[in-house]
């Protein structure tokens, strides 16, 4: 009975040993990754792509290396041009270029984000905000968005990182330099509610001296045209019109009544 035990037991044990063995024979690379293969320590420049592959157990390891785009979230501070803190939140998206896994994890190892990536957006996000003042970050957040691609492709491209975007998610600025903008908009706001009362009053002003000098070339107009109406005859009309046939009871220093013009009862 023992012995028929321990032939059991050997049995169990060599079939466990038999599927650790096989299952750690296979490595199997997602959809997205490459694997690097480590022999006893030493990187091999054969890299893995995605799928099924054999390995061998206990000697050999496979590094999965991650090359779908991926996200880097980044708080940071710099200064910018008129000396201003300029806290900044990113979020930063990448890849590796799948033929430099090899290289990438043999000369920086898996950890190449932290080692790599994040300084070099630090760097250039300082070299970038130092451009601008702290009033044109936030007016330039494209250009600064732009610039940091660019100058991240420059630093990392050799080394097999891409960056495709780069999001500023917020500017943040210290609570005096808000203060000192928030005073600088109410008085240009105020500057401008002046200025805007200022040249209301100039065009109502305006308007009414527009109005009077039109009124007063108007009556001008008028008069001129009415002396022009106004000859000898139309005068001696107006005067026969309004006449009323009875010869004015005025009598002169001879005592002699006054006889009207012969050239005005013949006009009537």
């Amino acid at each position: 009975m023992q012995t028929k035990a321990v032939k059991i037991l050997s049995f169990s044990a060599l079939a466990l040993l038999i599927l650790i063995i096989l299952f750690g024979s296979v490595a199997i690379v997602s959809p997205g990754h490459t694997g690097v293969v480590v022999t006893l320590g030493k990187v091999s420049p054969d890299v893995l792509q995605e799928g099924v592959h054999i390995k061998i157990p206990l000697v050999q390891r496979v590094v999965k290396i991650d090359n779908r785009i991926r996200k880097l979230d980044v708080e940071t501070e710099a200064f910018s041009k008129d000396l201003q803190t300029v806290s900044t939140r990113l979020a930063v998206n990448y890849r590796v270029d799948t033929s430099k896994s090899y290289s990438i994890y043999k000369n920086i190892g898996a950890d190449y984000e932290n080692v790599l990536v994040t300084p070099a957006v630090n760097e250039v996000l300082k070299a970038i905000t130092a451009k601008y003042t702290a009033e044109e970050s936030v007016t330039n957040r494209a250009l600064i968005s732009d610039g940091l691609v660019t100058g991240l492709n420059e630093k990392l491209n050799d080394i097999g990182l891409y960056v495709t975007d780069v999001n500023i998610i917020d500017f943040d600025f210290t609570e005096a330099f808000i203060a000192a903008i928030e005073e600088k908009q109410v008085a240009q706001q105020q500057l401008l509610k002046a200025e805007t009362e200022k040249q209301t009053k100039i065009t109502n002003a305006q308007a009414a001296a527009e109005v009077k000098i039109t009124e007063a070339e108007a009556e001008a107009k008028a008069n001129q045209l009415l002396n022009q109406e106004l000859t000898d005859k139309i005068i001696k009309k107006q005067f026969i019109e309004k006449w009323d046939g009875k010869l004015p009871a005025v009598q002169g220093g001879n005592g002699t009544i006054m006889n009207i013009p012969e050239e005005i009862l013949k006009a009537q």
